[in-house]
C-alpha cells in the first residue's frame, strides 16, 4: 500500500512537472521580444512620456533611479517624482534634480478607502501630461535605451500598456538567492482574464487610463492595481507583456524583507482571498516538496528504487525553475534552480504568514494598514 502511495504521487508530481513546463515554455514564446526593436528615433510621430514615480522613505534608491532615468535617450519625457509623506530626506533628495528636470510633487494627506501607493498614483496620473505614461518603482533600473524600446513596442504591437518583468542583475545576494516565487506563479497561472503584470515597470497609454478607465478610483483597495488594470485593458487585446532581457534593460533590487512583506500581502489575495482557497495554496505548495520526504522514506524502508525515482522527479522541478532564473538572473541562476525546495519551504511559511496577518488584520503596505482582503465562504 505505502508503495502504491509513493507511486501515485511520483505520478502527480510528473503531471503537474510537464504542466509548469508547458506553461513556462508558451510563456517563453509569448512574453520574449523575438526581434531588435525598432529604435523609436525612426518613428514619424514620437509620443510623448511621463516617468511617473512615487517615492515613500526612498533615500537608499533615490538617487540612482533618478540618475538612470535623465540618462535616457528618450527626447520627449518628463519626469515627476510624487513624495508620499515621507519622513527621512526622501522629498530633499528629488528638490536636488529639479536642474535636471525633475518635477517634485507633494502627495497629499491619504483619504479615507485608499491604500497608499494606489493614492499616490492616481496623484502622479493627474500631474502627467504625456501620451504614455510610464510608471516604475524606485528600486527599478532603467538603461538609457528602455523608454525608446518600450515605445518602439508598443507601436508595433498596437498596445495600449504594456509591462516588463525587470531582470536581476545584482546574482550572489541573498535577495537575488533567496528570492520570493511571486513572478514564477503569475507566468504559470497567467491566463487572458487574469494576466500576469508587474508592479515594477509598466507603460499605458494615458488618455485610456485616465478616461476610459477612469484612473484608480475603481482599485483605490485593489493590491495589485497594474493587474486589474492590465485586465481591463487585455479584454480590448491591447495589453502587452515583456520577460525582461538585456535590450530592454529593465532590472530591478530589492532588499529580501520587502519581497517578504510583498509577499505577505499579495499571496492570499492572489489565491482568491479566502482562507480555505489559502490553506489549498499550502497543501499545494506541500506537495511540490514531496519528493524530498520520498526521498527520506524510501531510503529508511530500503526502497532505493524509489529513492532514485523521487530524486529524478525532484530534479525535474529544479531544471524547470532554473530555466525561469536563467531567463531573469543575469548571474548564480543555477544556484536559484538547486534551492528550488527550500524557495517552496519559504513560500509555504509566507502563504501561512498571509492567511494570519489578514485574518488578524495586521498587514501594512511602507508602514500603511491594508484592509483585509479576506473573503467570506
Amino acid at each position: 500500500m505505502s508503495i502504491f502511495i509513493f507511486s501515485a504521487g511520483l505520478v502527480v508530481l510528473v503531471l503537474i512537472g510537464g504542466f509548469f513546463a508547458w506553461r513556462l515554455a508558451r510563456a517563453y514564446r509569448q512574453f520574449t521580444v523575438k526581434m531588435n526593436l525598432t529604435s523609436a528615433t525612426l518613428l514619424a510621430d514620437l509620443p510623448s512620456v511621463s516617468v511617473c514615480i512615487p517615492a515613500r522613505n526612498e533615500t537608499h534608491a533615490m538617487t540612482e533611479c533618478l540618475e538612470r532615468v535623465i540618462a535616457s535617450n528618450y527626447p520627449k519625457i518628463e519626469i515627476i517624482v510624487l513624495d508620499d509623506s515621507s519622513v527621512d530626506d526622501t522629498s530633499v533628495l528629488i528638490k536636488s534634480f529639479a536642474h535636471s528636470g525633475v518635477r517634485f510633487v507633494e502627495g497629499s494627506p491619504l483619504p479615507d478607502g485608499w491604500l497608499g501607493k494606489n493614492h499616490a498614483l492616481e496623484g502622479l496620473l493627474k500631474e502627467a501630461s504625456g501620451r504614455y505614461v510610464f510608471f516604475m518603482d524606485v528600486d527599478t533600473k532603467i538603461s538609457p535605451f528602455t523608454i525608446s524600446q518600450l515605445v518602439a513596442y508598443a507601436a508595433s504591437e498596437d498596445a495600449t500598456m504594456v509591462s516588463v518583468l525587470p531582470r536581476r542583475n545584482d546574482g550572489w545576494r541573498m535577495s537575488v538567492i533567496w528570492t520570493t516565487l511571486r513572478y514564477f506563479w503569475e507566468i504559470i497561472f497567467h491566463t487572458p482574464a487574469k494576466p500576469v503584470a508587474a508592479s515594477n515597470a509598466w507603460m499605458v497609454h494615458r488618455r485610456t487610463l485616465r478616461d476610459e478607465i477612469g484612473g484608480f478610483s475603481d482599485f483605490k483597495l485593489d493590491v495589485q492595481p497594474e493587474q486589474s488594470i492590465a485586465q481591463r485593458i487585455a479584454r480590448l487585446g491591447r495589453y502587452r507583456f515583456l520577460i525582461g532581457s538585456p535590450d530592454l534593460g529593465v532590472s530591478y533590487e530589492k532588499k529580501w524583507s520587502s519581497q517578504v512583506e510583498t509577499s505577505i500581502r499579495l499571496l492570499l489575495p492572489r489565491v482568491g482571498g479566502h482562507i480555505y482557497q489559502g490553506l489549498l495554496a499550502v497543501f499545494g505548495l506541500a506537495l511540490l516538496n514531496a519528493p524530498t520526504a520520498f526521498i527520506v522514506l524510501s531510503i529508511l524502508s530500503g526502497w532505493w528504487s524509489m529513492a532514485i525515482t523521487a530524486f529524478v522527479v525532484g530534479m525535474v522541478f529544479v531544471v524547470i525553475y532554473a530555466s525561469f532564473t536563467y531567463r531573469t538572473w543575469s548571474r548564480g541562476w543555477w544556484l536559484g534552480g538547486i534551492l528550488w525546495p527550500l524557495l517552496v519551504f519559504q513560500e509555504m511559511i509566507l502563504m501561512c504568514l498571509s492567511i494570519i496577518r489578514y485574518a488578524t488584520g495586521s498587514v501594512t503596505w511602507k508602514g500603511r494598514p491594508v484592509v483585509s482582503s479576506i473573503k467570506q465562504a
